[in-house]
């Protein structure tokens, strides 16, 4: 009959073990339940380190990092669109001058106006990467202004030049006849 009380003791003392919420009603009351608390104050105490933990605001944190993460996520989707969007201007730039040269075979050597390489591209023209779609646009512009002045008989190249700045980008066209011209972006906007 001893072990019997001894052995139920034991029982009981395992049946103790159990989650404590600390709840705070609208009275401002503290109230112990055993089941988690409505909204606004869930706060759960571990009965053997006698720690509590604040359940809303650990929620509340969890909310905070999920959303941060998925706006990092937009946030990277939206550069990705925005860099292929990018890239697919700068390709469609460079078919224009491609299709000037095929048009006009006699006004412009093949190899006149080559398309950039996004991935692979010179020194001088990295150190412009943001207007790249402005640059392949006016290196056409630029050849067909050479051409225009009547000095040119043929444009043999038309590429950025060193003289370039962030403020006014510079081009260099160079005509078979040994007539070279610089324009810069403001003569090439009107």
């Amino acid at each position: 009959m001893k072990y019997l009380v001894l052995l139920l003791t034991g029982f009981l003392a395992f049946n103790a073990e159990a989650e404590v919420y600390k709840c705070t009603d609208s009275g401002g009351n503290k109230v112990y339940r055993s089941t988690p608390c409505v909204a606004g104050s869930n706060i759960q105490i571990d009965l053997k380190t006698g720690v509590s933990i604040d359940l809303d605001a650990e929620k509340k944190s969890d909310l905070q990092k999920i959303k941060e993460r998925q706006e990092r996520e937009e946030q990277a989707e939206l550069q990705r669109q925005q860099a292929v969007q990018r890239k697919q201007q700068i390709v469609e730039a460079g078919k224009k001058n491609q299709a000037l040269i095929k048009s006009r075979p006699h006004d412009f050597s093949a190899y006149a106006i080559p398309p950039y390489d996004v991935d692979n591209l010179l020194p001088l023209v990295k150190r412009f990467e943001g207007r790249l779609v402005d640059i392949e646009r006016l290196r056409g512009a630029a050849a067909e202004k050479a051409l225009a002045t009547g000095q040119c008989n043929r444009v043999e190249s038309s590429e950025l030049n060193e003289k370039s700045s962030p403020e006014s980008l510079v081009f260099l066209v160079d005509c078979s006849n040994a007539k070279t011209f610089y324009f810069n972006e403001q003569e090439l906007g009107k």
